[in-house]
């Protein structure tokens, strides 16, 4: 289980996470949702030990993560898809799945794994030997979860996975997403577009200017008034 307590950022003299509290259960899939500035994407970082807490913890199966070094925190299995994909474009798609697994050491299993990841991308294996800045930006979003997924991680986190992606490739992300949570990857999920994380999340938070104001499962929130009205737009007005 991840375990935030109490968790404040500061970026200068901006209060970016004002003591969250968040659980993330082994197994699930939970999503954080909130307008641009609320302190997702920050949440995540803080995480895998991009940004520095000001002050609180977070823990990994009772494992304290905070003040550690990024790599040691990816060894232990989490692993961040970051926002914009930040895929290697002068390298090819073999190449940046090599990446992915770098800190591993068993060739056969990066092998059986990479077998796996172009089961679920078919298209990255048609493009292995192109350079992933060709790529369009789909298939970028798949190369950076496919080069995540090279890690091994028990806890997968993705920020923003379906930005600036067409409707169809959006539904297959989120499909994904459930199939990696079916082969027992823990999944935390940042996304803006709250209809699609809702429906496919256990558990749900909503984050507002640095703090958590709504949680609880993914299908309550998706039916609340506040959260209609705040995050699913026209679609939801009107509703009874």
């Amino acid at each position: 289980m991840l375990k935030i307590d109490n968790l404040s950022v500061h970026y200068g003299g901006i209060h970016a996470l004002q003591g969250i509290n968040l659980e993330v259960a082994d197994g699930k899939i939970v999503t954080l949702i909130g307008a641009n500035g609320a302190g997702k994407s920050t949440t995540l970082k803080a995480i895998v030990g991009l940004v520095k807490a000001s002050s609180g913890s977070v823990s990994w199966n009772g494992e304290t993560l905070s003040g550690r070094p990024v790599k040691d925190i990816v060894q232990k299995g989490v692993v961040l898809v970051p926002e914009g994909r930040r895929i290697f474009p002068n390298l090819t798609v073999d190449e940046n799945l090599s990446l992915g697994a770098y800190a591993r050491n068993d060739k056969a299993e990066i092998a059986a794994d990479r077998e796996k990841v172009f089961g679920l991308f078919p298209r990255l294996k048609e493009r292995m030997k192109q350079k992933g800045g060709t790529l369009s930006g789909g298939e970028q979003q798949m190369l950076a979860v496919a080069r995540a997924l090279m890690t091994r991680p028990a806890l997968l986190m993705m920020d923003e996975p379906s930005l600036g992606l067409a409707p169809l490739i959006v539904k297959m992300i989120f499909d994904i997403v459930r199939q990696i949570n079916k082969t027992g990857t823990t999944v935390l999920l940042v996304e803006q577009n709250a209809k699609a994380a809702l429906e496919v999340a256990d558990y749900a938070y909503v984050l507002e200017t640095g703090r958590i104001t709504l949680q609880g499962p993914g299908k309550e929130l998706l039916a609340d008034d506040k959260v209609r009205s705040a995050y699913l737009g026209e679609a939801a007005q009107g509703r009874p």
